[in-house]
C-alpha cells in the first residue's frame, strides 16, 4: 500500500491542515490541562515510547504474514494497531516538546548519517545492519 503525502490531519471545523507543530501543540495542551508535566521527564517519556512500542509489537507477535494481513484488514484490530501507533507518536511528540529536540531536523540528520552507513549499492535488497556486511 502506498501512502499519499498529506497533512497529518484536518481540523473538522475549519478545514485547516494540522501540521507537525500543531500536533506537538495538541499533545502539549492535552498534557497541560491534566497537569502532567510533572510526570513527563525525558526518562519517563522514553519509557513511555518503549512501553507503547511493546504494546504495538504485541499485536503482531507470533503472527505469520497472512495473520498480519488479516489483522490489518479487520476494522477492529486495525484500529487497535492505529491506537498503539498513536500512543508511540504521542510520547515522541511530547518528548520532542519537553526536550526541545526538533524531530523533523533530527530525522533529516539521521537520514544523512544512514546514507553513508547504507549506500544504495551495498544496502539495496539487504536487511543486514551496516556493521554485519
Amino acid at each position: 500500500m502506498k501512502l499519499e503525502i498529506r497533512p497529518i490531519a484536518r481540523n473538522k471545523q475549519t478545514g485547516k491542515e494540522l501540521t507537525f507543530l500543531d500536533a506537538i501543540e495538541l499533545v502539549r495542551r492535552f498534557c497541560d490541562q491534566r497537569n502532567w508535566r510533572q510526570f513527563h521527564k525525558p526518562k519517563d517519556l522514553a519509557i513511555g515510547v518503549v512501553t507503547e512500542g511493546a504494546e504495538l509489537l504485541d499485536l503482531f507477535r507470533f503472527k505469520n504474514e497472512p495473520e498480519v494481513q488479516s489483522l490489518l484488514d479487520n476494522k477492529h484490530t486495525r484500529e487497535m494497531v492505529a491506537d498503539e501507533m498513536a500512543d508511540v507518536q504521542f510520547f515522541l511528540l511530547r518528548m520532542s516538546e519537553v526536550t526541545g529536540i526538533d524531530l523533523v531536523d533530527a530525522l533529516r540528520r539521521k537520514i544523512r548519517k544512514n546514507r553513508s552507513k547504507y549506500p544504495v549499492k551495498r544496502a539495496r535488497g539487504s536487511n543486514l545492519k551496516y556493521n554485519h556486511r
